[in-house]
Formats: C-alpha cells, structure tokens, sequence
C-alpha cells in the first residue's frame, strides 16, 4: 500500500519518494519492520496465551538427559511469524506481483492448516493433532496451486541465459533472450551452461513433450513444497532450532533471488533472468527478519514453541520461493538439514518394520528426527529393541549445544550453495 502512495506522490517531487523505486530501501525497510513487528508483537502474545493459559502439550522430560521440563510453554508462536511478515509485505510490496500474491497465499494457506493442528492439540486435548492425511492434502494442495498458477498466469515468465562468443573468440559472453517467455527449465548445481529443461526430459512423447513437462513441473511442485515444509516441521523439536535454520536458508535465497530479478548479475552468474522477481527479495527480507525477531522468545530456553503454524508455514514458504526462482534442484544442499530429518525419519521407522515381520526389533538411531538422536541416554532407550548405531553419540549432548551446531551445518550448506553460482 506505501509503495502505490508513495510511487503517486512521486509526480509532485515529494522528497523521498523517489526511494520506494528501490529494490535495496524497501527490503531493508521490511527487514526492520519486520523484525520490529516480532519482538513487540511476540511479547504481547505470549502475555496473552500465559493468561489465557493456552500451553504446549506437556513434553515428556525423560527425553531431555538434562532433566529440563517445559511446561507452562505457549505455543502456536508461528502466529508471531505470519503476522511479522505479511505486515511489511502488505506495506512495502507491489501487490499486483504474482510472485507475490503466491508467497502470500501460500503463507496464509499453510499457517491455517497448521493453525487447525496446533488447535486439535491443544483445544481438544489430541496430542496427535491434525491427522496426517489432511495435512498431506492441505500441503499438496497449495503445491499444486503454485504449479498450476506459475503455468497459467501470463506474468510468470523468464528471459533464459544464452551464450554467444566473445569478438576475441577467447571467452563466451552471457546474454538473455530479448523475449520473455514460458519456460521449463530450471537450474542444475555445478553444471555450467547447463538448464535442465523438463520438457526435454519428456521428449519420448513426441508432440506432447511440453504438455508432459508441465505436467512434471506442477508434480514437481508439490513435491517440493511437501518434502521442505514437511522437514521444517520435523526440524523444530529444539528450542530456536527451526527459526534459525529457516533465517539462514532465506537469507540465501533472499540472494538467489535478487541475482535472479537483476539483469546484469543475471549474466554475470550465467543464470536465468526472471522479470518481477525483485518482490520475492522484500517478501523474503520480511521472512528473516520475522524469524530472527521470533529467535528473540524461541531461543533457548524458550519462552514460546512455534508449533506447526510456524513450522509448516516457514517450510512452505522455502519451497514456494525456490520453485519460482526455478532453483529447487538446489534444495537438496540448502535444506540439508531438513533433508536429513525426514531421512532419518524415514529410515527408523522402515527399518523398524521391515525387521519386526522378521520377529526382531531392530532400529538404526537411538531416536529420530536426528537431532533427537544426539541428546538420548543409553539408559532411556528401549531395553527390548536392538539399535544399530547406539554407540552414535558417544555422549548426550545440550539442546543448546545441537541447535547452534546445527545453524552452523546450515551455515556452511548456504555457502556453498550460493558458490554454486560460480563453481560450475
């Protein structure tokens, strides 16, 4: 809404009015906002939830080797989240960019989804929540709304990277097609010059071939958004866990997608150009700092959980971005650790019932998602099962102590990810 008031005032010379043109000043001015937003917010609604006493479900001390209860803990803090960053966008965005409009959708969409679960737990009393075949169909919903939307609309367009030779005959120049146009393809890690087109991969059919790779796009979409916003909501398990790898992965994309909307990086990295995009960067600035303002309650010891309004929300909203700036493939290593989580989850629990029809309990980890792993005791393990990797950790380890290490993973895994658009 200030960037249409602004931009009008503009024609009478207003001082200042010229700065809401700029990409920079609106995505640090919803960064502030945004961050603003979550402190004072966040403690007028966690004095809220306290008097109302609105609680997490009380979490089992015996799985913390620390002796560490939480209890008397609000929840549903993604609340916080969603209201830090729709605030700034609704503000500081153009509202008529599809991109934007997407991101939105997908923020509201997946925090009411993970609205109701956080509800059935605490309302009525079912620790189990929102069963999982309706999250699944919400989660896969909003994915197949993106993709279907990404190939209907007239404004989702890019202008693909094309290289020509350089006068001297030495080196080759990076340009862009003079047209925007549809297009299939997304980028592929390492590989240089080198866009994975889905609808090559579909040749087989002939005629149909793009046809066909719309139809992998769209699956693809909902693959992602599932998979990510699925191991955000297993990554949150520690206090400040989820919300600080979340900030990490957005700030890398925050930089993918500001190379992407800008031409001249664009052919520098030898990347796609995708027009319009620059609303993602202001979309994901609010996205940071709404996270890192919530690490200011999340962070150990937490005075309020996310829940799955936070955590699904924040997953979606990873996986929504990367799929319009078509670097999903890139996923992979910027959420590892979210890929590693539902691996492990995945693992324990088919391993556990492949051996059971054997007549044996056998599980691999001590405890899953993953980071549960390294905070268990010999001792609260189940004497009746046989764990492949008990000897893994040698020793308990502080919440604390896994969380910072893993932002650090996560840290390392965003470097190398944004290398990527050099080491090719």
């Amino acid at each position: 809404m200030l960037y249409y008031l602004f931009r009008f005032l503009e024609q009478f010379n207003i001082p200042g009015s010229h700065l809401w043109s700029y990409i920079s000043f609106r995505a640090l001015l919803a960064l502030i906002l945004s961050l603003v937003i979550s402190m004072w917010f966040g403690e007028r609604f966690i004095r809220w939830m306290k008097r109302r006493k609105i609680f997490e479900t009380e979490r089992d001390p015996a799985i913390d080797p620390f002796g560490v209860e939480k209890k008397g803990v609000p929840t549903m803090g993604g609340i916080i989240i969603i209201v830090a960053i729709l605030v700034p966008v609704l503000l500081l965005g153009r509202m008529r960019n599809i991109y934007l409009i997407l991101m939105v959708v997908t923020t509201v969409w997946l925090g009411f989804l993970g609205f109701l679960d956080d509800y059935i737990k605490i309302f009525r009393h079912n620790k189990a929540g929102l069963k999982g075949k309706y999250k699944i169909v919400g989660q896969l919903s909003i994915g197949f709304i993106v993709g279907l939307t990404l190939y209907l609309s007239p404004d989702a367009v890019m202008r693909e990277n094309i290289s020509a030779p350089a006068t001297n005959n030495a080196e080759l120049v990076v340009k862009h097609e003079q047209k925007a146009h549809k297009s299939l393809k997304t980028t592929v890690p390492f590989f240089k010059h080198h866009n994975l087109s889905y609808s090559e991969m579909m040749s087989f059919v002939g005629k149909h071939k793009v046809a066909a790779g719309w139809i992998v796009f769209v699956l693809m979409t909902i693959l992602v958004v599932t998979a990510v916003s699925n191991g955000a909501n297993l990554n949150d398990g520690m206090d400040g866990m989820a919300a600080g790898n979340s900030a990490i992965i957005g700030v890398a994309l925050g930089i993918f997608a500001y190379v992407s909307s800008h031409m001249g990086y664009a052919s520098y990295f030898d990347i796609m150009y995708i027009p319009h995009s620059e609303e993602l960067v202001i979309f994901l600035c609010a996205f940071v700092g709404a996270v890192v303002g919530f690490l200011w309650y999340n962070a150990y010891p937490a005075q309020i959980f996310m829940g799955d309004t936070g955590s699904l929300t924040i997953g979606g909203i990873i996986g929504v971005c990367a799929v319009i700036i078509h670097k999903e493939l890139l996923l992979p290593i910027l959420c590892g650790i979210f890929f590693v989580e539902s691996l492990s989850v995945i693992i324990q629990t088919q391993w556990f019932k492949l051996m059971k029809r054997k007549g044996q309990r056998v599980r691999v980890f001590r405890a899953t998602p993953i980071h549960d792993n390294f905070r268990k005791l010999d001792s609260q393990l189940d004497p009746t099962s046989r764990y492949i990797l008990k000897g893994w950790p040698h020793r308990p380890f502080h919440e604390s102590k896994i969380t910072i290490r893993f932002w650090i993973i996560t840290i390392i895994l965003a470097a190398l990810t944004i290398i990527t658009l050099k080491v090719r």
